[in-house]
């Protein structure tokens, strides 16, 4: 149901002498959330254990909640990964006799996979590689080479560890529940992380719509927010599937007010001009401490940067791994300069940006009350988060009374702070709050 609401703020006064630069009764919603000056989401990617074991108690002792991609064919209790489509023998005897081409290539690419050694994993992940990169001809020979091994019985197990398929990870439901109930966002990495790009239709959609089906079975539809194709893949094909079963993708995100700068991106943030910048960064093996800690400096630098930052390794499991010690030190970085900066997950800070750039306010100043309407067209049952408003109010106030009008009387009492524009209050509002009553508190 779409958003329609009235919020009425009274605030009654007798009318000043004298204005503020700023109108009484002019009200914004600040960019950010607490009207800080950046936002940061750290997010996780493929379950990793040590994820969960050594860096989420970290964040979990500085009261800092962060995103968490699962891949849920390795949870106990899912539905693990398969093949959708054609009898695999049937398959088998074409690849024999018929070159790969653009008319087999998704097929054959989809069903190695499952053909049962690491070997093929690693054929399918390497061909999606090539034709992502745009080496088709390149992609449909390692199909071609990959099926000649198979049947021929050559395709073997190599000593490779697999960290989106490992027996380590052990992970379950009730583990995630938990992290879930702590504040921590847990969503969906696909079923099995393969090369989405080369799927065809029906594995394609097996991969995002079972993940996401698993994760409302066991988290409820609230997880199902946000998802990452795997190896941040924005194949276009690939991202308007996606889109069309999770609201939001950490790949892309296309929207009028958002500029996107993934991480393999040489962009500065600084340089956009759109009202919000997702700038995507990823410590690999080669990334210092210091470079890490220069990413929240620029945030910093700037009033419109969103910091979304991807990690996969930790305590020398899993990809690019960051020592324990190294993240304990970062997040406290981070930590420190919370007064300025919202750390908050990827579906929290996503889901802020939509209902502000969704939401109209209107206010009028009159005979010493200031009445203001916020309309909006978002469904409030999936876009909650309380919108943080600023709202100036005539010289004079010390503080103001915030009290609910419309529903059980209470009452907080609101600081009146000033800038280069006057005297404001600045309160959190969910997006669906019918309307509130400011006075001024003597």
């Amino acid at each position: 149901m779409p958003l329609r609401l009235s919020l009425c703020l009274l605030l009654a006064v007798s009318v000043p002498s004298t204005f503020a630069a700023q109108a009484p009764g002019h009200t914004d919603i600040t960019r950010w959330q607490g009207d800080k000056t950046g936002a940061v989401s750290l997010t996780f990617d493929d379950g990793i254990i040590t994820q969960f074991t050594v860096a989420r108690p970290i964040l979990d002792s500085l009261d800092m909640q962060a995103t968490f991609y699962v891949i849920t064919g390795k949870i106990p209790g899912s539905f693990g990964g398969r093949f959708i489509g054609r009898n695999r023998e049937d398959i088998l005897r074409e690849a024999a006799a018929v070159p790969t081409d653009s008319t087999t290539f998704f097929e054959r690419a989809s069903l190695i996979a499952f053909t049962g050694t690491s070997e093929a994993v690693d054929y399918h992940t390497r061909a999606g590689e090539a034709y992502e990169g745009g080496g088709k001809k390149q992609a449909y020979a390692l199909m071609d080479e990959a099926y000649q091994k198979l049947l021929k019985g050559k395709l073997r197990d190599t000593d490779a560890v697999v960290f989106h398929d490992n027996a380590v990870d052990t992970t379950t439901w009730a583990d995630l529940r938990q992290y879930q109930s702590d504040g921590h966002e847990i969503a969906s990495h696909t079923v099995t992380h393969p090369k989405l790009a080369v799927l065809d239709e029906a594995n394609l959609l097996y991969e995002l719509e079972q993940s996401r089906d698993d994760i409302k079975r066991f988290l409820g539809p609230a997880a199902t927010f946000s998802a990452e194709g795997p190896y941040g893949t924005e194949d276009e094909r690939v991202m308007e599937y996606a889109h069309r079963v999770y609201p939001a993708l950490r790949n892309r995100m296309p929207a009028p007010y958002l500029a996107e700068l993934n991480r393999a991106s040489r962009l500065a943030p600084g340089a956009q001009e759109r009202e919000y910048v997702q700038w995507q960064r990823g410590p690999t093996d080669g990334t210092s401490l210091q470079t890490m800690k220069s990413w929240i400096d620029t945030t910093l630098a700037h009033d419109n940067v969103w910091l979304v930052e991807v990690f996969h390794g930790v305590d020398a499991y899993g990809w690019a791994a960051r020592p324990g010690a190294e993240l304990r030190e970062y997040f406290t970085y981070i930590k420190e300069r919370e007064d300025r900066l919202w750390i908050a997950p990827f579906a929290t800070v996503t889901k802020y940006m939509r209902e502000r750039e969704a939401t109209t306010v209107s206010s009028q100043y009159s005979e010493g009350t200031i009445k203001a309407t916020l309309s909006g067209k978002l469904d409030p049952a999936v876009y909650n988060v309380p919108l943080t408003f600023k709202t100036y109010v005539p010289d004079g106030w010390q503080a103001a009374t915030l009290r609910n009008v419309s529903g059980p009387s209470s009452e907080r009492i609101l600081s009146v702070e000033t800038d280069e524009n006057g005297s404001f209050v600045r309160y959190h509002l969910p997006p669906d709050t019918p309307g509130w009553l400011i006075r001024k508190s003597e």
